[in-house]
């Protein structure tokens, strides 16, 4: 009899372990699922040169779009006038996104205000102006995050210390509470940019290329940058574990369907770069 009560307890025993491994596991997995729901809900929405789906890009209407459609960051492209002022526009040359001819590089700054950067998107927005760097600090920088990109530096010796200064001169690097990113494709103007300022985060962007991205380079970017910003082609679960097992954040480049945003909002990203921000929002919603 006492074998036999020896038996049953050992049994009850078991089965109260596997219960409570089981519900141990439950709690686990409910954990991790809403860990990562929580993850989708904080992902940063990232307007790319404004909300340009809807509005010509860098221009005040695209980042006022922008902001409507409550995006966290706003993308600013930056160039350098002939006289050396800070302008917000994508290429070097003017002539796909205004009615102007030449390189942004040898046009002053009043030969740039008097381009119209906004016919070429649709004629309700002509005569928007090319933004001055300064506009886009003064309007926006307390209204949402500013991914300033510095587009071709090696053309511009000093746009390093120049954005610096013009952020320093606002108050933008001191200020914690501002949410400023710097980044480039250019990994020793980004080099350089760290240098200068060690407390403003940086982002590295990659192009795509069938080699994908390597952890030697990941090894590389950690030394100086917080975030590698891959074209959406690159973007594996593979990749965006080894990124984050360096320590650093991901936002890739650029979202312009829903299916594709779709997608996107199921993975562990650290925000999603678009030129629709409705279509990330509405995903989160």
């Amino acid at each position: 009899m006492k074998r036999q009560a020896d038996g049953r307890c050992i049994f009850i025993e078991t089965i109260i372990i596997v219960i409570v491994i089981c519900m141990l596991t439950a709690v686990l997995f409910l954990k991790k699922a809403a860990s990562q729901k929580g993850a989708a809900r904080s992902m940063l929405t990232v307007a790319h040169r404004g909300a340009s789906g809807y509005a010509p890009e860098n221009t005040i209407a695209s980042y006022d779009k922008a902001i409507e459609m409550k995006a966290d960051f706003i993308e600013i492209d930056l160039q350098v006038s002939k006289d050396g002022r800070l302008m917000v526009i994508h290429d070097d040359s003017v002539e796909r996104t205004t009615n102007g001819k030449g390189n942004v590089r040898d046009l002053t700054f009043n030969e740039l205000r008097k381009l119209d950067a906004g016919s070429w998107f649709h004629g309700s927005f002509a005569g928007q102006k090319i933004p001055t760097f300064d506009e886009v600090l003064d309007r926006y920088s307390e209204k949402c995050g500013l991914l300033i990109e510095l587009k071709s530096p090696a053309l511009y010796p000093g746009i390093e210390q120049k954005v610096y200064d013009v952020l320093a001169s606002r108050g933008l690097i001191e200020n914690r509470q501002t949410n400023v990113i710097v980044q480039s494709f250019d990994t020793n103007s980004m080099k350089r940019f760290h240098e200068i300022a060690p407390t403003i985060p940086i982002g590295v962007l990659v192009k795509f290329t069938p080699k994908g991205i390597s952890n030697t380079q990941l090894e590389e970017f950690k030394t100086y940058a917080n975030y590698v910003n891959p074209n959406r082609r690159l973007v594996t679960k593979k990749l965006i574990a080894r990124i984050h097992e360096h320590d650093m954040k991901i936002i890739p480049y650029t979202i312009r369907d829903r299916k594709t945003a779709k997608a996107f909002m199921l993975l562990d990203l650290d925000g999603i770069t678009t030129d629709f921000p409705d279509y990330i929002k509405a995903q989160k919603a």
